[in-house]
């Protein structure tokens, strides 16, 4: 359970990861060292899973983002573990998610073009034994970007 402090902290930390114990401190009225001590504990807690740099995806060369549907025509525990361990391998999907309704998987994808995406399709998804349908989403303009999560 975060308390106020703490919500104030996680919601600093992801606007601005770089800040320092000091900034922290300043902005939430706490020492350094409690605003660091603060820090450490929701890392340890796991409540802040890591840092990263956002990039963007344009810039770096990833000129097609899109949602790839997926239906499996086998539900069998094996062949779920099979699907999980291909999306794990496959660098162009950033994020995957299970799903109620038709669809079975939701994968978010960044390619670099649209033959790379249809590659993604036809030679990686389409080819697992337990996949029956794809169907993919282009993302012609992203409205919002990622935003931190709400606290």
């Amino acid at each position: 359970m975060l308390d106020n402090t703490d919500t104030r902290l996680v919601q600093a930390l992801q606007e601005n990861a770089h800040l320092t114990v000091q900034e922290l401190g300043a902005l939430l009225n706490l020492s350094p060292s409690q605003a660091g001590r603060r820090r450490q504990r929701l890392e340890r807690s796991g409540v802040i899973a890591g840092y990263t740099a956002r990039l963007d995806p344009m810039l770096a060369g990833l000129d097609v983002q899109a949602f790839v549907q997926v239906e499996m025509a086998s539900h069998r525990p094996e062949d779920a573990r099979s699907f999980a361990r291909l999306v794990a391998t496959q660098p162009q999907i950033v994020s995957a998610w299970t799903l109620t309704g038709t669809a079975d998987y939701l994968l978010r994808v960044y390619c670099k073009d649209l033959p790379a995406l249809n590659d993604l399709i036809h030679a990686v998804l389409l080819p697992h034994r337990a996949v029956a349908k794809v169907h993919s989403q282009i993302v012609m303009n992203q409205l919002k970007a990622d935003a931190p999560l709400p606290t």
